[in-house]
């Protein structure tokens, strides 16, 4: 029984847990300093509610993964009306300019010793999984017009982050096993994989690097296939049926909002197969857009002491 001072005797007490030392010791949150540019994740394709809902939660999880960072989402193709539903990348880049500057001002005003700004005022990182040189031109034009400097990144892919998030969407459709080790079978489990880009060849060559790392994955054929480029679907599909595979899935390699209304529905009835989901706000898309900054800026979310001797 407890006493008005403490646990009776006998009772265990919980005590703080000491620090660890060593490799083994927990990484340290980092924040990011005063005056780091703005992180913008620029949203190809048509603005909607559910890009701008897919694109906040994106934004959101690289916040948590480095407090203190000014993310935001920016619409290729939105506008800068009142309501702010959908600003545009350049309205975004001149705005985080400006709010630096303005933080920089009232700092001195304050009589506080802080650094000149320099360097980019944001960093730009297209919300595309694949190379897609139209799109990216026009970002880097948004980002110019703005008048204030900014860096683009390169997109998101190829990377094995992101043949995990293929994997998962896959397993989400019961189109693969969440796990190879598991001793059991999904009966609507894909033979063969076609993975879905746009933006060309050259995306296609790029998911082609990613597919490599979801074969591993998976233990069956993945082929990539330009969702933008007529027949391309259907062949590939032909091909691996040629190749033995009786049952086909396909999985988009696109964040989403970059996909036209209505080419995935199309692929799919060309392909006469079943389909994932695109990647969406799946957690390595938010992780990857911050690796694209930290490569640009320097700033690392997490530091962890160097291993003991």
């Amino acid at each position: 029984m407890s006493t008005p001072t403490g646990p009776a005797p006998g009772l265990p007490v919980r005590m703080p847990r000491p620090r660890q030392s060593g490799r083994h010791r927990r990484p340290e949150t980092v924040a990011a300093p005063q005056g780091a540019p703005t992180l913008v994740l620029a949203v190809p394709g048509a603005p909607s509610a559910a890009a701008r809902s897919l694109a906040d939660e994106l934004a959101s999880m690289t916040r948590s993964e480095l407090p203190g960072l000014e993310a935001t989402a920016a619409f290729l193709e939105g506008d800068d009306a009142e309501d702010g539903a959908y600003p545009t990348v350049g309205g975004v880049v001149a705005r985080a300019a400006a709010l630096r500057d303005e933080r920089y001002e009232l700092a001195k005003v304050a009589g506080r010793d802080v650094p000149e700004p320099e360097g980019p005022a944001a960093v730009v990182v297209p919300l595309l999984a694949g190379p897609d040189e139209s799109l990216v031109a026009r970002i880097r034009e948004a980002a110019a017009g703005s008048g204030a400097t900014a860096e683009v990144t390169d997109v998101l892919g190829p990377h094995p982050l992101l043949a995990e998030a293929l994997h998962v969407r896959l397993s989400e459709a019961g189109l693969s096993r969440a796990d190879r080790a598991r001793l059991f079978t999904v009966a609507t489990a894909a033979d063969g994989i076609i993975l879905a880009s746009v933006g060309g060849q050259e995306a296609v060559q790029t998911a082609g690097i990613t597919g490599m790392l979801l074969a591993a994955r998976l233990a069956v054929p993945v082929m990539a296939a330009a969702l933008d480029e007529e027949g391309a679907v259907s062949a590939v599909a032909q091909q691996l049926r040629d190749a033995g595979a009786a049952q086909l899935a396909l999985a988009p390699y696109l964040v989403g909002p970059e996909l036209p209304e209505g080419l995935l529905d199309a692929a799919v009835k060309e392909a006469d197969c079943a389909a994932a989901e695109p990647l969406g706000a799946y957690p390595a898309i938010g992780k990857l857009a911050l690796a694209r900054y930290v490569a640009v800026t320097g700033i690392v979310p997490q530091t962890q002491e160097s291993p003991a001797p």
